[in-house]
């Protein structure tokens, strides 16, 4: 039986519609198949990494449902993938990757205005590129989407792609502070892609253009393939909203809880669970922290770290619950491995902060300096609750298990597995990860 109301309805803004996000065929917002299959090919190639052993898939896998499995993971410097990710002796990362690797599902949306955890790329018109970014009136033009922008970015970070200090050309030109133009970074990036002659075939045909490739092109080509590959509109939620399918007792009470007294659609709402904003809610900080190489702390002060504002401290923004069952751990830092245990953090975040059991963290084997050095300082511990702005709920144990129970309605299977999969092969001939 149908209980949810008309009201309901309407504050849940309704099952996704098609005019949101990019449909699932051959003709898919303005791009075409073969740029959306040259996207699946360089999300898969470790070609786009400094040291030529890390791709997009590493730390954003289908086999992780498009994250990673831990609560942060190692980038360039590791072997593996996932939980069994392990630091290569020959050649060991500097620190963990800072902040949780985030799911992919939905980014094509016109909704994700804003992307990463501290919203530093951000849709912003006044902006030569179109985009607000860290590197300001140096980015550079050509990106069909904010999500094609952010792919410009892992690729520059030592921890996830390029590669620490002189060991590659990539890193050689981060170093000096040579991102964008000729010989920059994404410069020297497009030029090894483009001697490649199966990708710069493909390009060709499909940019109709043999003028030279820019990393704007590449760029282009995996946001087409990941908007492609990861959209989710088709969950048992949304057909019980489209009013062709049924949820369980124990779902029906979760949603009436979710979007009711639980509270959690006062941030988690809209088409997507989430209202794109920046919240502080007392998360606890593992890890090495988000520092400047001159900065010796390992706080992460989130969105304040964009702002420069007092009142942004410690505040990440909403992540989107779609398929959230399967994107553990969760928190910007990765803190909490289950959903139970982030459901509890949201009951009593005050508490849940300062009781903080290290075993909630899923950290993949490495030897680094303290992985919990702010959870065992009072001072930065107090710092964080201050900014909390997240007030205890009462949930019984029945109520997070009914609102476990909802979130799992939140599932679109052929988005868990994806559209394309994972390919074969490469044309760089380099190892794929599955």
């Amino acid at each position: 039986m149908r209980i949810i109301s008309t009201v309901l309805l309407v504050m849940l803004a309704g099952p996704v519609q098609s005019e949101h996000l990019p449909s699932a065929d051959a003709t898919f917002s303005n791009a075409s198949m073969d740029l959306v299959q040259i996207g699946q090919l360089l999300f898969y190639d470790p070609i786009l990494s400094g040291n030529k052993t890390v791709s997009c898939a590493t730390c954003h896998h289908p086999r992780y449902a498009t994250s990673d499995g831990v609560s942060l993971g190692i980038g360039d410097g590791g072997i593996g993938l996932g939980p069994d990710r392990r630091a290569d002796p020959q050649n060991p990362p500097e620190q963990r990757i800072p902040r949780n690797s985030p799911a992919l599902f939905n980014l094509g949306a016109s909704e994700f205005s804003v992307l990463f955890h501290d919203g530093r790329l951000e849709f912003d018109p006044s902006e030569p590129s179109g985009f607000r970014t860290p590197l300001g009136a140096d980015m550079e033009s050509g990106f069909d989407s904010l999500l094609s922008a952010q792919t410009m970015f892992p690729v520059l970070s030592p921890d996830e792609m390029a590669g620490h200090y002189s060991e590659n050309d990539v890193a050689q030109a981060i170093r000096q502070g040579f991102f964008t133009g000729p010989n920059g970074a994404w410069d020297i990036l497009a030029k090894r892609v483009e001697a490649i002659p199966e990708y710069r075939e493909k390009f060709e045909h499909t940019l109709n253009t043999d003028q030279e490739l820019h990393f704007a092109d590449i760029s282009n080509a995996i946001a087409a393939f990941m908007a492609f590959e990861w959209r989710a509109d088709n969950s048992l939620f949304d057909r019980y909203l489209r009013g062709s399918a049924a949820l369980s007792p124990a779902q029906t009470k979760g949603l009436t809880l979710f979007y009711g007294t639980a509270g959690c659609s006062n941030c988690h709402s809209g088409q997507f669970q989430t209202d794109h904003g920046f919240h502080a809610i007392a998360m606890p900080q593992i890890g090495p922290g988000k520092a400047g190489r001159f900065e010796r702390h390992q706080k992460d002060e989130g969105r304040m770290r964009v702002t420069g504002a007092l009142s942004d401290a410690f505040a990440f923004r909403t992540p989107s619950l779609r398929n959230v069952v399967h994107t553990g751990p969760y928190g910007h830092s990765g803190a909490f491995a289950t959903l139970r245990e982030i459901l509890r953090h949201h009951t009593n975040p005050m508490t849940s902060l300062d009781t903080y059991n290290t075993n909630q963290a899923v950290l993949p084997n490495f030897d680094v300096k303290n992985d919990f050095a702010v959870m065992s300082d009072p001072e930065q511990r107090a710092a964080i609750a201050s900014a909390n702005s997240l007030k205890t709920s009462v949930l019984s144990p029945d109520d997070i298990s009914n609102i476990i129970a909802f979130l799992e309605t939140l599932t679109d299977p052929v988005s868990i597995t994806g559209r394309l999969g994972i390919p074969k092969k490469v044309p760089s001939c380099l190892p794929v990860e599955r």
